[in-house]
């Protein structure tokens, strides 16, 4: 699908899902501008409502950034607009030669596609990989390029260079620079909002995920989670590659549990660009 097709279904989806984080951080400034105006003006707040007040509006700027679907700082694509009977399946912290394959193997014995959320050092490492992923007719983002987890904290400079040098090594093993970004944990901080913007990214979370990147999740607690939030238009996130070690996420094992599930409810399996596509996919 093209660039021109994917942008003007998210702007559809921005027109009708964008203020409600917006909103809620515009209510909270106001509250803040209105207490600190009766401190100047009156005598009468006490210092410790202040303080309340304050560490009030800090926390719903936390929200913000470690929240992704209340989109308070940007536009975040957490689940499909408009769906049909389709779910869309992401893999974050890959590639790796051994998980991300089974992963492959396991989508391709089911014929469903799904969208990966690649580190740009794994990629660099492994690029046959990611060209695999390519020519089976997958779709590939970026996630960082070795998953800083202060990224969102860090200057613009430094997250605009983490997020290229990942479309970079994508871009030298498949010829095609990837325009989706997951964000390292989710966090989406106003620098983060504000590279995207830059760089003309789509910030992609998720309405629901295994937590397959813990250690101590179980393959049977990763189905649960995810057949609980088996819905048309749902965004899925797993794990095909752990992020720092070469523990394999439960994910990987639960994954054609997973797919039986989906293939029960007469729900497939695309791509986050097929499911966006005005025609449905085949």
């Amino acid at each position: 699908m093209t660039d021109t097709v994917f942008n003007s279904h998210f702007r559809h989806w921005l027109r009708g899902n964008m203020s409600r984080g917006r909103l809620f951080l515009f209510g909270a400034t106001v509250v803040v501008a209105a207490t600190a105006a009766a401190f100047m003006l009156l005598a009468g707040p006490s210092i410790w409502i202040g303080l309340a007040v304050l560490f009030g509006y800090l926390a719903v700027i936390l929200a913000g950034v470690m929240i992704p679907r209340l989109a308070m700082f940007a536009p975040v694509l957490c689940r499909v607009p408009n769906p049909r009977a389709e779910v869309v399946l992401t893999f974050d912290d890959g590639p790796n030669p051994e998980s991300t394959r089974k992963v492959l193997a396991t989508l391709n014995r089911f014929g469903a596609h799904a969208t990966f959320f690649v580190l740009g050092s794994k990629a660099l490492a492994a690029p046959e990989v990611l060209r695999e992923i390519a020519a089976a007719g997958h779709e590939i983002g970026v996630h960082g390029d070795y998953h800083d987890r202060l990224l969102s904290l860090r200057h613009p400079e430094r997250i605009a260079s983490d997020v290229e040098r990942a479309q970079g090594a994508v871009a030298a093993a498949t010829g095609q620079r990837p325009r989706l970004f997951r964000p390292p944990i989710g966090h989406i901080s106003p620098r983060t909002a504000l590279v995207a913007s830059r760089l003309g990214l789509t910030l992609v979370g998720w309405s629901v995920r295994a937590r397959d990147g813990l250690a101590r999740t179980t393959a049977a607690a990763a189905l649960r989670r995810v057949v609980a939030g088996l819905r048309p238009g749902a965004i899925v996130l797993l794990h095909d590659a752990s992020e720092r070690s070469q523990r394999e996420p439960a994910g990987v094992a639960a994954l054609p549990a997973i797919l039986e599930e989906t293939r029960r409810r007469g729900l497939r399996c695309v791509s986050l660009a097929q499911a966006l596509a005005q025609e449905p996919s085949q």
